[in-house]
């Protein structure tokens, strides 16, 4: 178990990581999830964004990228009012943005799934010093991946919340060495150790 889920922060932090957190996924829809989840958490704590995923899932039709992209500046209005919502246009107006931006990866791509994990050749990163819970809140393949995503149009992706991103889909494993899900992901997935 993760040092930053334990009893300090809840059943919502629990649920999180035994059931989703930084096992690798395969779906455009689910990638649009999670990063979408880490642009809402920009200036917000985790647990906040937990709390309102349901008005998240009601708000923006379960992540579907297609039906985001189509949401109108009259729409934002009726969001905002949905119940527990974040009441920010700003951040809607980027998660509506963004998902433009992430079609047109797809379509370029074959799909987003395609376009991300061709950063690391299909392959799961794990970094020795992150094992020790070293954990830097960046680094050079998120720096790169950010860089990338903010010339294609996207808004809310510093490095960071690449980082983040990268970890919940599971192309950076951070559980550390005595997670289970540690040995899970290695038993199971492609993966490449360095010894940074």
């Amino acid at each position: 178990m993760a040092s930053w889920c334990e009893n300090t922060f809840g059943e919502l932090y629990w649920i999180y990581h035994n059931t989703e957190w930084g096992r690798p996924i395969h779906s455009d829809q689910k990638h649009f999830e999670y990063l979408m989840l880490e642009c809402l958490q920009c200036g917000l704590n985790w647990l906040t964004i937990l709390k309102k995923r349901h008005a998240f899932n009601i708000a923006f039709n379960n992540f579907n990228p297609q039906k985001v992209a189509n949401i109108t500046p009259n729409d934002i209005e009726q969001i905002i009012k949905i119940p527990n919502m974040l009441k920010s246009p700003k951040k809607i107006k980027a998660i509506i943005n963004n998902a433009k931006c992430f079609l047109k990866i797809a379509d370029e791509f074959g799909s987003f799934d395609k376009y991300i994990w061709s950063y690391t050749e299909d392959h799961v990163y794990v970094y020795k010093s992150h094992i020790l819970e070293e954990i830097p809140p960046n680094n050079a393949l998120s720096d790169k991946i950010a860089k990338d995503l903010k010339s294609r149009g996207f808004i809310f992706v510093g490095s960071i919340t690449v980082y983040a991103y990268l970890q919940a889909v599971g192309i950076i494993c951070d559980h550390n060495k005595d997670c289970p899900i540690f040995k899970e992901v290695l038993d199971n997935y492609r993966h490449k150790i360095f010894d940074i």
